[in-house]
């Protein structure tokens, strides 16, 4: 599916093959899961057990299903699953914990980025003729896309997603505390807005090559 395309033209594209969304669907759950699992897990080991008690760290994908921004990835583009809940009064480290634990899901995209561009790299010197396998090369194809973009997508500092809270730390000291409750409250709609009207569109194609290149890089393809 071309990423600049807009909203309409990937929904015909997924209406005129689905067979894409076999190969979309297992990339999409556990490049999510991962995201999710890597919150709950770092915010585990800094002390705070809520999403573990909440069953939420779990490679389980239904834990972390979220229909609307699983939808939104596979037609905007762009989304995300369930948030994990988080008790910051339990880090032990507050500032510095907050920081790792809105890093730890994009950090988990990258390192998956990586293996999946490794495991490409293992096929093509085992049996180049695995390269030329449908459903390996739509899922691996995926599975990089949706890691790229989940990655980058989450590093924007717009609630609800990971880039916001690490903004809010780096200004609470500067900023009157009732701007990031107003940023809070409206941030999903100013999100959506920037969707809808592709205004993201070639800041974040320009990311996601930047990534791609970065991943093939340390991945030792490039």
């Amino acid at each position: 599916m071309p990423y600049n395309s807009s909203m309409f033209s990937r929904l015909e594209y997924l209406f005129n093959n689905p067979l894409e969304l076999l190969y979309m669907l297992p990339a999409l759950l556990l490049s999510l899961t991962v995201h999710e699992w890597g919150h709950a897990y770092v915010a585990y080991r800094c002390g705070d057990p809520t999403a573990r008690n909440l069953g939420r760290m779990t490679l389980n994908p239904l834990a972390h299903f979220d229909i609307f921004g699983t939808l939104c990835l596979l037609v905007v583009g762009f989304g995300w699953a369930k948030p994990v809940p988080v008790n910051s009064r339990n880090f032990r480290h507050p500032k510095r914990d907050e920081i790792l634990v809105s890093l730890a899901g994009v950090t988990m995209n990258l390192m998956l980025l990586i293996v999946s561009m490794c495991v490409f790299a293992i096929c093509l010197r085992i049996n180049a003729r695995l390269i030329f396998n449908e459903a390996l090369m739509g899922i691996l194809t995926y599975f990089m896309a949706f890691n790229a973009t989940l990655m980058i997508f989450n590093l924007i500092p717009i609630p609800p997603l990971d880039g916001s809270h690490i903004l809010e730390i780096a200004l609470v000291r500067h900023v009157n505390p009732k701007f990031f409750y107003y940023f809070r409250r409206y941030g999903m709609f100013i999100l959506l807005a920037l969707l809808w009207f592709n205004v993201l569109d070639v800041p974040l194609a320009w990311a996601q090559n930047t990534v791609f290149d970065l991943a093939i890089k340390m991945a030792g393809l490039g």
